[in-house]
């Protein structure tokens, strides 16, 4: 008998991870079993998937500089990565500004759903904490960023998944210097680093058997922990305008995918759609890194040297999906509250969203600190502030299931458009049309 390819595993367990979560909201006792016996098993993969990011970057990011052997063809990776990224992320605000004031979705909220959104979420705990961490990240100086990449610690960088950035540094430093040093003196750390890429690739393996079984758990739970329905419908539009934006994103990425490369993209999302849809499970671009880079070598045919570079920086400093939906809420929670935003407002709102990006942790409800920045770079009134992000807390997590997926599919592309750029694409495994 043939076996089931693993995309539709994971799409059969998502299907029945939503009707075993919508079945346990009508049995009494029904969300706290789903918390305490069903969810456990989704956050056990999620961590296991981040347990193995640090350990993949730095073997396959030293790995994939050392095998370069020329220093040149890093700063040409490199450029063009950065370059890139900041043109996606600026198209992506660009297209979320147009669409939400074309569809203004928040001259349609009552002021009586805003009361009862407001009394329901402004004193959540959660909320209260974004708002704290955006405001240290405000009041830091305009170089905080750089500062805060160079780690002084390299250990204790890799303890925390939200430093990635500092560990990706690290890593790029090594294996520059590796280059240096010459062939013959890096050969023993490059066996090493070579050697750990194989075997992390294979603890992949060994975790993506349960995929089908944690996606099942991990959407449960969203169903049980999801609220109040009648606030999440009060939300549709605003939720619908972030959807459709994320749409056009998509048919972007094919049309970008298509004209550079001649790939076809349909053939392009199929052999995405695994980590798309372990995207849209755990909200985490970093934990999805693994498998991501995974499918971009082994599926898609992107060469490691560059994937092994673009991916990792990716997950960190591209949130196309993120930043879409930060031009989206700024502007929507303005027009619910009544605060008219000028055009320099919204110029200002693409700047703050881009910049933002770059530092924001590629981790559940990051999006919600990033919002926080961007919506006081333009100035929106403190005392208001609570209650805008409670106006949107309610639809946070399924967008942010959707932006993810944006977040991972723009990584990805990336890594093809730049593997083209330098010939490093294994044409035997991409389909061309």
């Amino acid at each position: 008998m043939k076996k089931i390819a693993l995309h539709w595993q994971i799409l059969i367990g998502m299907l029945l991870g939503l009707l075993f979560g919508y079945l346990m909201i009508q049995v009494s006792g029904g969300k706290e079993f789903v918390e305490n016996w069903i969810n456990p098993l989704g956050v056990i993969f999620i961590n296991l998937l981040k347990l193995i990011a640090i350990p993949l970057i730095l073997a396959s990011l030293v790995k994939g500089i050392s095998d370069l052997k020329d220093i040149s063809k890093f700063r040409n990776i490199g450029l063009r990565t950065m370059v890139i990224f900041i043109m996606t992320t600026v198209i992506a605000i660009t297209i979320g500004l147009f669409l939400v004031n074309i569809f203004k979705p928040g001259n349609g909220i009552s002021n009586e759903t805003i009361e009862r959104l407001t009394s329901t979420y402004s004193n959540n705990t959660g909320l209260q904490a974004k708002i704290e961490e955006a405001s240290l990240q405000k009041d830091s100086g305009p170089l905080q960023f750089l500062v805060d990449m160079v780690p002084d610690n390299i250990f204790t960088a890799m303890s925390n998944n939200k430093l990635m950035l500092q560990v990706i540094f690290f890593t790029v430093f090594l294996g520059i210097s590796m280059l240096l040093i010459g062939e013959e003196k890096a050969r023993p750390l490059k066996n090493l680093f070579d050697s750990l890429n194989d075997a992390v690739l294979k603890m992949v393996d060994l975790i993506m058997i349960s995929a089908p079984v944690a996606v099942f758990a991990l959407l449960a739970y969203v169903v049980v922990s999801s609220g109040d329905p009648d606030l999440l419908y009060a939300l549709l539009k605003y939720s619908g305008v972030v959807v459709l934006g994320l749409i056009l994103m998509i048919v972007f990425y094919c049309t970008v995918i298509f004209v550079t490369t001649r790939i076809n993209p349909f053939w392009f999302l199929k052999k995405m759609s695994p980590a798309q849809l372990l995207a849209f499970s755990t909200s985490s671009s970093a934990a999805v890194l693994p498998v991501n880079m995974k499918i971009v070598e082994d599926e898609i045919g992107v060469d490691k040297e560059v994937s092994s570079f673009v991916l990792p920086v990716g997950a960190t400093v591209n949130m196309d999906g993120t930043s879409l939906y930060q031009g989206v809420a700024a502007v929507f929670i303005s027009q619910a509250l009544g605060f008219h935003l000028e055009l320099t407002d919204q110029l200002m709102i693409v700047l703050t969203a881009l910049l933002a990006s770059i530092g924001s942790a590629a981790v559940p409800g990051a999006g919600m600190v990033m919002l926080v920045i961007v919506l006081e770079s333009i100035g929106f009134p403190a005392n208001k502030l609570a209650i805008g992000l409670a106006l949107i807390f309610a639809v946070d997590r399924p967008l942010d299931m959707c932006r993810t997926v944006i977040n991972v599919t723009g990584d990805a592309m990336v890594s093809l458009i730049v593997a083209k750029s330098v010939d490093k694409i294994d044409y035997t495994k991409a389909k061309r049309m």
